[in-house]
């Protein structure tokens, strides 16, 4: 299997981040750590997706959100960061969340057009417009709906008004995307922030994984007394 990659503490371990927003919130955090990326890592014209950093035994890949999980738990990167929407869309068995960062909040919510006053009450069928297939199926059956999720990478808030869904299922933070395109939140499904994600093998294994998970538990646990005083 690919995760027995991870079944030794020797080689040099991977580090897998998202872009986007998360990132922003999570440097800091890995600093604190002891994980400070190369200055290349900091120009937006540098394309490159791998980068070392200022341990010898680590490099920091930087993809898309949704892959991050795959290379976590299939042992391709032992340690990363990633939203819980991701974790849980996926579900993947060899992934271990370990640690809340308490960063990166928004929530996954369902919107319509703001004039769509169509009452789903007793509805058996929805087509939904989603990058959240597995959650939005999943939210919908709870509710007694079968949920015809079209899958979108993008652009979501155009399905409803161009008739490809009435319904979608989408990142809402504050709303104001969703307003700007005639749309409103009608359900929130579950709220999100950024978690320290490992390969299961990797935390069972390799000491510096969990010496990282522990640092990073102790930042958060330092971050919650401090707001919390």
């Amino acid at each position: 299997m690919a995760n027995k990659k991870s079944s030794t503490s020797s080689g040099q371990l991977t580090f897998v981040v998202p872009k986007g927003r998360i990132l922003e919130e999570a440097l800091p955090l890995m600093a604190r750590a002891g994980i400070v990326p190369e200055d290349g890592f900091h120009d937006k014209r540098n394309r490159s997706l791998s980068f070392n950093t200022s341990r010898e035994d680590m490099r920091l890949i930087r993809v898309r959100a949704f892959d991050v999980a795959t290379f976590v738990a299939h042992g391709a990167a032992q340690i990363g960061i990633v939203g819980s929407d991701v974790i849980e869309e996926f579900n993947y068995a060899d992934l271990y969340a370990p640690v809340d960062l308490d960063i990166g909040h928004c929530r996954l919510s369902v919107a319509r057009l703001a004039g769509d006053t169509e009452n789903d009450a007793g509805a058996s069928h929805l087509r939904v417009a989603t990058k959240y297939p597995g959650l939005t199926a999943r939210h919908f059956e709870a509710l007694g709906i079968q949920a015809e999720c079209v899958k979108l990478n993008g652009a979501m808030e155009l399905a409803p008004s161009l008739g490809l869904a009435r319904q979608i299922v989408d990142l809402v933070s504050s709303g104001a995307t969703l307003k700007q395109n005639g749309l409103v939140e009608t359900q929130r499904i579950i709220d999100i922030t950024a978690r320290l994600i490992v390969n299961r093998a990797a935390y069972k294994t390799d000491p510096r994984v969990a010496a990282l998970v522990d640092a990073f538990r102790k930042d958060a646990e330092k971050r919650a007394t401090k707001d919390a005083a």
